[in-house]
C-alpha cells in the first residue's frame, strides 16, 4: 500500500516524521501517511502505575523488603520523544524499541536509590516503624530527581505498601514483642496485687486509727467522770463541814441532848439499854466537870 491511515489514541501524544522532519504533532492525531517515508511516534501522557519491590539493608545490617507503587506521567512528551525512542508500528501501534520499558526501569532505579539512602541511615526497628516517613521522603526526593525531570517525567504519588524484615528476623521480633506483652501483663497483675495489699493496709490502718480515737475518747470520758465524782465528794464534804461547824463549840452534854432529841423526833425507840460500869464512870466524870 502506498497510503495508510493512522489514528492515534486520545491518551497519547503523536508525532509524525517524514524524511527525518516533524510534519505534525499533537494529542490523539489522525492522518494519512506513506508507510515508506513516515515514522510515527506515540508517547503516552496519561498517568501510569508502577509497582516496585526491592530489598535494602539497614544501618544495623538487617535486610528489609520495601514494597509499594508509584504513579507518574510524562508531563513533557516532546522532551521525552527527543530523548527516548517511542516510535511505533503504525498498523499495530506496538513500540519498535525497548526504550518505553527502559523508562520504567530508570524510574525504579531512582526510587530504589532514594530508598537505599533512607534505609541505610536507620536501624531495623526505626525503619519498620517509619513507613509513612519513608513514603513521604521517597516522594519528595523522586520529584526532585534531575534525571527524571530531564526526561519530562512528573511523579504524581507514591504509596508504600509495607516494610518487612527477613522471615527469621521477623520471628525474632515477634517473639521479643510477645515477651514484652507477657511482661506487661505480669506487671499489671503485680500492680493490681500491690494495689490491693496497699488498700487493705490502708483500711486496717484506718480501723486502728478509729480504735485509737475511740479509746482516747473513752479515756477522756473516764477521767472526766472520775474528776466529777471527786468534785462532788469534795462539795459534799465541805457541805457537811459547814453543817457541823456550829456544833464544834457546844459542850458534850448539849450535843448528846440534841442528838437524843433528833433521834426522838424521827421516831427513835429503845428496846433494851445496857448500862456498864464504864458508862456510869464516864457520865459521872462528865457531870463533875460541868459542875466545876
Amino acid at each position: 500500500m502506498f497510503v495508510s491511515h493512522f489514528k492515534g489514541a486520545p491518551s497519547a501524544f503523536v508525532r509524525q516524521y517524514r524524511g527525518g522532519e516533524v510534519v505534525r504533532q499533537g494529542r490523539g492525531l489522525s492522518f494519512f501517511y506513506a508507510p515508506m517515508t513516515t515514522t510515527v511516534v506515540s508517547v503516552p501522557v496519561t498517568t501510569q502505575d508502577l509497582p516496585f519491590a526491592f530489598s535494602e539493608t539497614t544501618s544495623d545490617f538487617q535486610d528489609v523488603a520495601v514494597q509499594g507503587q508509584l504513579t507518574y506521567r510524562i508531563s513533557d512528551p516532546e522532551r521525552a520523544a527527543e530523548l527516548l525512542d517511542f516510535s511505533v508500528q503504525p498498523a499495530t501501534q506496538r513500540y519498535r524499541s525497548e526504550d518505553p520499558q527502559k523508562l520504567e526501569d530508570r524510574i525504579l532505579s531512582a526510587v530504589r536509590a532514594q530508598a537505599r539512602a533512607w534505609v541505610r541511615q536507620r536501624p531495623l526497628e526505626a525503619a519498620l516503624k517509619d513507613a509513612d516517613a519513608l513514603a513521604a521522603s521517597l516522594l519528595a526526593r523522586v520529584r526532585q530527581d534531575a534525571t527524571l525531570a530531564e526526561m519530562g517525567i512528573a511523579v504524581e504519588a507514591l504509596y508504600l505498601g509495607s516494610i518487612t524484615a527477613a522471615p527469621e528476623t521477623k520471628r525474632a521480633l515477634e517473639a521479643e514483642y510477645r515477651e514484652a506483652l507477657l511482661r506487661r501483663a505480669d506487671e499489671a497483675v503485680y500492680g493490681r496485687r500491690a494495689a490491693a495489699v496497699a488498700e487493705e493496709r490502708r483500711i486496717r490502718q484506718s480501723e486502728l486509727d478509729t480504735e485509737v480515737e475511740l479509746e482516747t475518747a473513752r479515756q477522756r470520758l473516764v477521767e472526766q467522770q472520775a474528776q466529777n465524782q471527786i468534785t462532788l465528794a469534795e462539795a459534799d464534804a465541805r457541805a457537811d463541814e459547814m453543817k457541823l461547824a456550829p456544833y464544834a463549840e457546844l459542850p458534850a452534854r448539849t450535843l448528846v441532848g440534841l442528838a437524843l432529841r433528833d433521834w426522838a423526833e424521827h421516831g427513835g425507840s429503845v428496846d433494851a439499854l445496857t448500862v456498864t460500869p464504864d458508862l456510869v464512870t464516864n457520865l459521872v466524870q462528865a457531870l463533875g466537870r460541868e459542875n466545876r
